[in-house]
């Protein structure tokens, strides 16, 4: 391994330090102490330097054996990132200008006892401007991003992750560095590259196989003949092969059918059973004398995207099919965890996907303009159960085809699928992010006689490479070319449909600042809803870290700095005057504290809102639309500590969003919705049976903790997998039951109960907006704290009616059982689960509680 120390230097040799590999120039000066916290303040921008110079990583190492007894030495990168030029002994082994791909150099005849090995970067800034350039044909828009996210041009014209040129969640830090694993390795005969387990569930026999590929490097110049043994001792499996590699680049490829006396076990989803996984040994013993052995787990479960007719409905729908199951997929969308990838550590990966889990998700799409996750994340994806929706790292953006860029997309490709097709959890593979609707809305203004050139481009990128190559390499899991597409219809429609958001078909975006989220008629009634959102501010504890005194109002240059969204701070303020009074405090910090409670609050509602009815949606059609079958918010987690759509903040602390997400994602749910006057509940269930449960309605008027009035429905059907309708009343005729109670002055709550402890959370519908409650008190809100074993437990009191109970704990790593909730009895008791040793006392010395009523 070469990975440790090395040493770095500038373009001009002002400046040399030492830097970790793994890792990056600006984490090195970092930890040198040369430079502050990068996301500090205005960080960003002041250190552009960095990313315009051109640095150099350099070492010696001693050659652990006698280069003589081995037939081939290679020097491997995991990742390079981005473009370098690659020394060993001052001699050039090749180029590198692709941050997805692998790169290996033969230096079997240039290895000594002690070598130099010296990695060039050049700034990916100014090479993706000087690739654009060199394109002169055409332009390949977009040439930047809009000013207010401060970002670098033509992302588009280098194969490194496109956000680190900017985001609209994110900064500016095109990063250098040798950002994955680097070694030397050394072999005869032949050597293992990619090896991968696909399970196939074969329908005519009623049996598992399992394809097993493994790809050589083989040395020797004449065929190699063996024998490969494959063993699953809990499925009572064992099979031998005999095989033969061919010289150069040889795969050998086993079938292995599953004894049909063992029960196999399959891997499911979060939520829908277990995520088994069976030990396999695979050995290979050929002629040449040395053998190898490898160690993998083999999950089994089959995947399919199912487009088909919809009886009622024109267009097809658009749904998972899991182990024959249709699953209802629940979750977000990840973006990259760090703009400094040696930065993400299993623990960070570890906390942000368990909180997923936690939440009750079963997916996340893995976003176009990140990067291909590390190993980790998909492991641990695999072991909680979260399904994949993976991207190829293109987005919003048109991209060239020329011959060289198409050969580097290849091998990314290539090496990208071989490396990740073992995974269960990804079930799907897809090939852009918004390119196809891009070209058809039209996004870069292109003349119409001009749309011909990028249309080709488009196909010849996304459908003649990248899909040939996935089809080629994995035949276990569908692949979709965009998101969104009309899926099947948009393949008919030459790849590239007329509307890509059409809602008879495929996924769609949705993304709506500016009517009230909480008016469910504004959201579309689609087959699969992959991305939609709104913005809120992360907590102060988390912005404290990155900011100074004068920061901290909602008007500062920090304030305006840190959102990179047009208009995004203003378009929070309008989605909250909707329903909540802005506070007119005069103390600056109290009111920006309160500013961002009301952002979350506001973000939580509204995605609750939008959620509650795709969720709602799955089971019926309406005017030809609906059997919604997949929510996925936009987004899941933060890059660094600013406004934005996530749940999760820089750090891994639940925002609002998030507590209410574990709520409106929960298997079984009471959703209601008004229409023309009448209250609606659906019963909303993930559930694998059909259960008779009680429907618990109950009233209250703002000003009392004793119900107004209450209801309960008993025999309520809800159905397996399903959204169906269980009650409605008209509001006129709800209000005229509970006497006392006017649309201003009483708020609805309402539950499932059924046998066995099974039961729904609370939800709630308001009547009518907050800021026109009548009743409402400032109420006497306390807490005490306590320890229980390794969590900890605050007992909560209340003296009124409180709506979104919001508990904090400043910066203690952890999180609570519920938070955000409306309280509607005296006590509640609420458990915080901490992710770093704690006590009481700090606890209580960090704990503030709020509900809206606090703020003035």
């Amino acid at each position: 391994s070469l990975r440790g120390s090395w040493r770095l230097s500038n373009g001009n040799g002002s400046l040399s330090l030492r830097g970790e590999v793994p890792g990056c120039v600006h984490t090195a000066l970092h930890r040198r102490g040369l430079i502050q916290d990068p996301y500090y303040r205005f960080n960003d921008v002041m250190y552009r330097w960095i990313s315009l110079d051109n640095w150099t990583y350099s070492r010696t190492f001693k050659t652990p054996f006698d280069v003589r007894k081995w037939q081939k030495v290679n020097l491997v990168f995991e990742g390079v990132d981005t473009v370098a030029h690659i020394l060993l002994n001052n001699v050039t082994l090749g180029r590198t200008d692709n941050m997805f791909n692998r790169y290996s150099f033969d230096i079997t005849n240039m290895i000594k006892e002690v070598n130099f090995v010296e990695v060039r970067f050049v700034s990916a800034i100014s090479y993706a401007s000087e690739q654009s350039r060199c394109h002169k044909a055409y332009s390949i828009p977009p040439a930047c991003p809009p000013p207010v996210q401060k970002g670098e041009c033509h992302a588009n014209f280098i194969r490194k992750e496109q956000c680190s040129f900017s985001w609209d969640w994110g900064p500016s830090f095109p990063t250098q560095g040798i950002w994955k694993d680097v070694r030397i390795e050394a072999y005869n005969h032949y050597h293992l590259i990619y090896f991968s387990l696909t399970p196939f569930f074969v329908k005519s026999a009623q049996q598992w196989s399992l394809e097993i590929e493994s790809i050589f490097d083989v040395v020797s110049s004449k065929p190699v003949a063996g024998l490969a043994t494959v063993s699953i001792p809990k499925l009572q499996t064992q099979q031998t092969y005999s095989v033969k590699l061919q010289p150069g680049e040889g795969s050998i490829v086993l079938y292995v059918n599953i004894n049909k006396n063992s029960t196999v076990e399959a891997w499911w989803p979060n939520g829908h059973g277990k995520q088994i996984g069976y030990n396999v040994t695979t050995t290979f013993i050929m002629e040449a004398g040395y053998q190898i052995e490898k160690f993998s787990k083999a999950y089994f479960r089959t995947v399919e995207l199912v487009q088909e007719p919809i009886p009622e409905s024109p267009g097809l729908s658009f749904f998972f099919r899991i182990n024959g199951r249709p699953i209802f997929i629940k979750g977000s969308n990840w973006i990259p965890a760090d703009s400094f990838q040696d930065r993400v550590t299993y623990d960070t990966l570890w906390i942000l996907l368990k909180s997923a889990a936690d939440a009750n998700m079963n997916a996340l799409r893995v976003w176009g303009g990140g990067v291909y996750e590390q190993d980790d994340f998909y492991n641990i994806c695999d072991e909680l159960g979260i399904m994949v929706w993976q991207d190829f790292m293109f987005a919003c953006a048109l991209y060239p085809t020329d011959q060289n860029y198409l050969e580097s997309v290849r091998a990314e490709v290539s090496h990208q699928v071989r490396r990740l097709k073992s995974h269960p959890s990804i079930v799907l593979w897809s090939g852009n992010n918004e390119n196809e609707a891009a070209i058809a809305s039209n996004w870069f203004s292109i003349p119409h006689p001009d749309r011909e050139v990028y249309v080709k481009d488009y196909v010849m990128l996304y459908v003649k490479n990248i899909r040939e190559i996935v089809l080629a390499e994995d035949k276990s899991r569908p692949f979709v070319v965009s998101s969104p597409t009309n899926g099947l219809e948009s393949m008919k429609e030459g790849w590239l449909s007329e509307n890509p958001y059409d809602t008879h078909y495929g996924d769609t975006h949705f993304y709506d600042y500016s009517d009230d989220c909480w008016n469910w008629a504004v959201y579309p009634k689609t087959r699969f809803a992959s991305e939609y959102g709104f913005q809120s501010w992360p907590s102060f504890s988390t912005l404290e870290k990155v900011s100074s005194t004068e920061d901290w109002s909602y008007t500062s240059n920090f304030s305006l700095h840190r959102q990179h969204h047009q208009n995004g701070n203003d378009q929070m303020l309008q989605q909250i005057g909707y329903h909540f009074k802005l506070p007119q405090t005069t103390d600056p910090i109290k009111k920006f504290k309160n500013m961002i409670y009301l952002t979350q609050v506001m973000q939580a509602q509204c995605i609750k809102t939008e959620t509650e009815f795709y969720r709602s949606s799955q089971s019926e059609i309406i005017k030809g639309e609906g059997h919604t079958m997949g929510a996925l918010y936009w987004q899941l987690n933060d890059i660094w500590q600013a406004p934005s759509w996530s749940s999760l903040e820089y750090g891994g602390k639940w925002k609002l969003l998030h507590y209410f997400a574990q709520n409106f994602f929960a298997p079984l749910l009471p959703v209601a919705y008004e229409d023309k006057g009448v209250l609606y509940i659906y019963g909303v269930s993930d559930l694998h049976m059909d259960h008779k449960l009680t429907l618990k309605v109950i009233v209250y008027s703002w000003s009392s903790l004793e119900p107004v009035c209450s209801l309960a429905k008993d025999d309520v059907t809800v159905k397996a997998q399903s959204a169906v309708p269980i009650y409605k009343e008209s509001i006129d005729a709800l209000l005229e039951r509970c006497r006392n109670c006017t649309r201003r002055s009483c708020i609805v709550t309402f539950y499932l109960l059924g046998e066995e402890g099974l039961q729904s959370p609370m939800n709630h519908h308001f009547l009518a907006s907050l800021k026109d409650a009548v009743g409402l008190e400032k109420m006497q809100l306390s807490a005490t704290v306590s320890q229980q074993d390794d969590v900890f437990v605050f007992d909560l009191q209340t003296t009124a009616i409180a709506p979104f109970v919001t508990l904090d704990v400043g910066s203690i790593r952890g999180r609570f059982s519920d938070n955000g909730f409306l309280m509607i009895e005296k006590k509640k008791v609420v458990t915080f689960y901490p992710w770093e040793p704690t006590s009481v006392e700090e606890l209580e010395k960090s704990f503030t509680l709020m509900s809206l009523m606090d703020v003035v």
